[in-house]
């Protein structure tokens, strides 16, 4: 029986290896992590990250093939393959603050397989991780190995969340880099039939180490460029009356365009785009290629402004002032269907208002009061560092109470800002949130999920991103 072991219980090890145990049963798969309260989470029947479909997948198989423990070496030592999901953060300090990936994780995890180790192992890098990585690790598990054989393997990861286990059931592809080697070939065809037990093989594809390390950095890159440039497109919308969902909708139709990632938001969010493209400029800046570097900085320069540009809005709208104002925060989340609010457009948004002394009245279906606390109190990539190494906020932000429900939030505010596009947004009844608001009523639709001419019909001032404005907005512009 072939034996995995993953290190890191997160959004990645764990959905992966729920799958790789369903559709593999005769493969053994543990993931490990040494946070024993998100092990016991699932271990559990309140499984620590909510995605849907999750849940039928891990209670299929716990127990049976999928086991969830703290005893790292014990699993570590017993695997075939080693998969490697630990954190990658941005640099906060030191050579590369700010852009370059840090690799403290990655490499205390390199050691521990290299001291436990008693049969040869095939390494898989399953984290993002910056090009030769997968050299720095392989040297140190050779200069450590006592004669045993490791053979690395970079294997991104490709899911989006709220959809990642169909992503997972039916990957568009899965990417396998290894050493064209015939030792390194055999640690490849290794991991391609487990992935082959489901995937068909003409969507298991094979390079060398360094494109797929690049290729996983290029596709998120690539995708939060296209977010990017539906964003400044919105602000030019706006300026000459143009409607950004008209647009995209006529540029999506272009086959070699195609209509995914063109809808115009408040900006992205999650856990990789901003960090992926930072440590991309990161490389390229390394590499003697400043110009590279500065073209692929404009996609999250673009994205900031455009967080920037809706607080502007909402504070130019509401007479230049927000101070002690009640503004209704519906979403979270840096998207629906995930509880997930690493780098969401939701933190830079209630820091620029709260900035102004507004007090917010934020509901999310899926994210905790503690959470939204720990997010507006932590410094800038603290987010990316296990939980028990983040600091402890000893503070909580007075001005923001966390509610449990849209029309709870909305009572007495002035505004509604929409920062993450759940479905239930859509359906709330805005009559009755109209009537137990103060006036002017304002909604700032950052999704564009409501119907804007429905609510100005009952009385409203809708701001919806990259639509015709509001004559209200239009006299009230908003200063950059």
């Amino acid at each position: 029986m072939v034996k995995i072991c993953c290190i890191g219980a997160g959004y990645v090890g764990g959905p992966t290896m729920a799958v790789i145990a369903l559709k593999c049963p005769s493969v053994e798969v543990a993931v490990v992590d040494i946070s024993v309260p998100r092990i016991n989470a699932w271990n559990s029947d309140q499984l620590p990250i909510y995605e849907p479909g999750l849940d039928d997948v891990v209670k299929q198989c716990r127990g049976k093939n999928l086991f969830f423990s703290t005893d790292v070496e014990k699993h570590v030592r017993e695997a075939d393959i080693v998969f490697v999901s630990v954190n990658t953060p941005t640099k906060t300090r030191g050579l590369g603050a700010g852009k370059a990936a840090d690799l403290t994780y990655w490499e205390s995890a390199a050691r521990m397989i290299a001291d436990v180790s008693v049969s040869d192992k095939i390494v898989v890098e399953k984290s993002t991780v910056p090009v030769k990585t997968a050299e720095a690790i392989e040297k140190i598990l050779t200069h450590n190995s006592k004669g045993i054989k490791f053979q690395i393997l970079s294997n991104p990861e490709f899911l989006a969340e709220g959809t990642a286990i169909e992503d997972l059931f039916m990957p568009d592809r899965v990417l396998i880099g290894g050493r064209e080697t015939p030792e390194g070939f055999a640690a490849v065809k290794a991991l391609k039939d487990v992935y082959a037990q489901w995937v068909p093989e003409e969507r298991i594809l094979t390079t060398n180490l360094w494109s797929a390390e690049l290729s996983k950095l290029a596709a998120n890159a690539f995708l939060a460029q296209r977010i990017s440039s539906v964003n400044a497109m919105s602000a030019l919308c706006e300026a000459t009356g143009a409607n950004v969902t008209e647009v995209s909708y006529a540029v999506g139709k272009d086959s070699r365009i195609g209509p995914k990632f063109l809808n115009s938001s408040v900006g992205f969010g999650g856990s990789c785009f901003q960090k992926d493209i930072l440590n991309l400029v990161y490389i390229c800046e390394c590499n003697g290629l400043p110009e590279v570097a500065e073209y692929w900085k404009q996609v999250i320069k673009i994205n900031d402004y455009q967080k920037t540009r809706f607080v502007n809005r909402i504070v130019s709208s509401m007479f230049n002032t927000v101070s002690n104002k009640k503004i209704a925060v519906l979403g979270f989340a840096f998207k629906k269907d995930t509880g997930d609010t690493r780098e969401t457009p939701a933190i830079d948004v209630c820091k620029g208002l709260l900035g102004d002394k507004a007090r917010l009245s934020i509901y999310d279906p899926q994210v905790t009061e503690e959470q939204i606390q720990r997010d507006l109190t932590m410094n800038k990539f603290d987010w990316d560092h296990p939980l028990h190494l983040q600091p402890m906020s000893p503070t909580t932000v007075k001005q923001v109470s966390v509610v449990w429900d849209a029309y709870e939030a909305a009572k007495d505010a002035h505004g509604i800002c929409i920062l993450t596009e759940w479905d239930e947004f859509k359906k709330l009844d805005f009559e009755k949130i109209f009537e137990n608001m103060q006036k002017p009523a304002f909604v700032f639709d950052g999704r564009n999920v409501v119907d804007a001419e429905k609510l100005r019909k009952i009385g409203f001032i809708v701001y919806s991103i990259g639509k015709p404005l509001d004559q209200w907005l239009k006299d009230m512009p908003a200063l950059a």
